[in-house]
């Protein structure tokens, strides 16, 4: 009698929208804490840390199932990719690192999901920025700590105290590369709250504030980079969003070939450019790391080494990489070198294709749409592509995590499912905030 009572009350919970707020705002800090809860509790502990969410999640979405159609849960580019790197199992020198690693990419994946079918864009970037707020101030609250009132390193962070140096500053994120990509889009989050009129402008202008000053302690020519391509992406699109509609297929077409020659020029003068930024250690370190790379990966050049993740030790090619450039390696520092010794140029090619229509679809709903909530997907995928160049990191954690959720809004709005009807009355409409939402 009691567990008939406890079912519809533990499924009315699981139903309200109270608990999908919680959700993605408790899912969204576990991500970009990874790092941090990593070094208190253990793999085993952040691991059942996402387990529980995503048995949550489960819970809501079978809760919830009568609102939610199955074509419009994920989008299939992601579904072939997913599917290919578990097939490359099959192949793999230990098929049961590849499933672990496969899970790994699989649960940022399912809570990407989950968040993406139960609040909307503007809800989605408004948990994000409280999200950050709080980390990023956490973080530089520790590294006044730890730099300037005890200086002393807080070791098991990896928070090395050089705030009163001027950097660099890793914060609670473990490396300055991780803390820079972080600060950025917590830049274009807070700026896109800011336009939307979503906070207050104190609170806007404190956030920025934050944002900019642990952007600039990091010390990274990396950020810089990035702060200059999610600049003239934003100025782009801001041209892009005034003109015409008429005139809008004359200016994509322009900015696309641009941004073609651009890419082209980048890498004939790539050399002056590394020099310019002062980057020539991290430069040749990764420069070697590729070229090795792609010795490995031309051996096996379709189907790749079998997908892992993060790397393993003891096991082949990762250990012969690591002894040839004498670091211990976890990653090829570069996603398309990650994933092309892993999964091979069809894992290549279907990422591509999942990343290219997730861009194309973001950037075409910024275009065209008031809002200026619909520019969030489009700046952030741009963030994590210049960062896929030099690290590996959106092959996981927040970074995954964001690109599946902004692949799968942009999906539900301007994807080929646009078309398909939705229940009346659904709470996971694309269109919550439409053309004639605030600026």
């Amino acid at each position: 009698m009691t567990n008939a009572r406890a079912l519809p009350r533990l499924t009315a919970a699981l139903q309200t929208t109270d608990l999908a707020a919680v959700f993605s705002l408790v899912t969204i800090g576990a991500l970009f804490s990874t790092h941090a809860l990593r070094q208190l509790m253990g793999n085993a502990g952040y691991g059942a840390i996402l387990t529980g969410l995503c048995l949550l999640g489960g819970g809501m979405m079978l809760a919830r199932r009568a609102e939610l159609r199955v074509i419009h849960l994920i989008p299939t580019t992601l579904l072939m990719l997913l599917t290919w790197l578990l097939v490359t199992a099959g192949w793999s020198g230990t098929p049961q690192t590849t499933v672990t690693g496969w899970l790994q990419l699989a649960a940022p994946t399912f809570l990407a999901v989950v968040v993406a079918q139960f609040r909307d864009t503007l809800q989605t970037v408004r948990a994000t920025g409280d999200v950050l707020r709080v980390l990023l101030t956490v973080s530089l609250g520790l590294e006044i700590l730890s730099g300037i009132l005890l200086d002393l390193p807080i070791t098991f962070l990896g928070i090395a105290g050089n705030l009163a140096e001027g950097g660099p500053v890793q914060g609670i994120f473990g490396t300055r590369t991780v803390l820079g990509v972080v600060t950025i889009i917590a830049l274009v989050t807070f700026l896109v709250e800011w336009r939307t009129r979503s906070v207050s402008t104190g609170v806007a202008i404190g956030s920025v504030a934050l944002a900019a000053v642990l952007a600039v302690f990091t010390a990274s020519p990396i950020v810089l980079g990035m702060v200059l391509i999610s600049g003239t992406a934003t100025g782009a699109l801001a041209v892009v969003r005034r003109v015409r509609p008429s005139v809008r297929p004359i200016l994509q077409s322009t900015l696309a070939v641009a941004v073609a020659v651009g890419l082209l020029l980048a890498y004939l003068f790539r050399r002056p450019l590394v020099y310019w930024l002062n980057a020539e250690p991290d430069f040749f370190t990764r420069s070697r790391l590729w070229n090795i790379i792609l010795d490995m990966s031309a051996l096996r050049p379709v189907q790749g080494w079998g997908w892992v993740g993060t790397w393993p030790d003891h096991l082949s090619p990762y250990t012969y990489i690591r002894i040839v450039t004498g670091r211990a390696q976890s990653s090829a520092l570069n996603v398309w070198m990650d994933v092309l010794i892993q999964a091979g140029t069809v894992g290549v090619v279907l990422l591509v294709a999942f990343v290219g229509l997730a861009l194309a679809r973001a950037w075409a709903s910024a275009s065209e749409r008031k809002s200026t909530v619909y520019v969030w997907p489009a700046l952030v995928i741009i963030v994590l592509l210049t960062d896929s160049i030099v690290t590996s990191s959106p092959l996981g954690g927040f970074g995954w995590f964001l690109l599946v959720l902004c692949a799968t809004r942009a999906s539900l709005v301007r994807g080929w499912r646009r078309e398909r009807p939705l229940l009346p009355d659904t709470a996971i409409s694309p269109d919550a905030f439409g053309p004639g939402a605030p600026a």
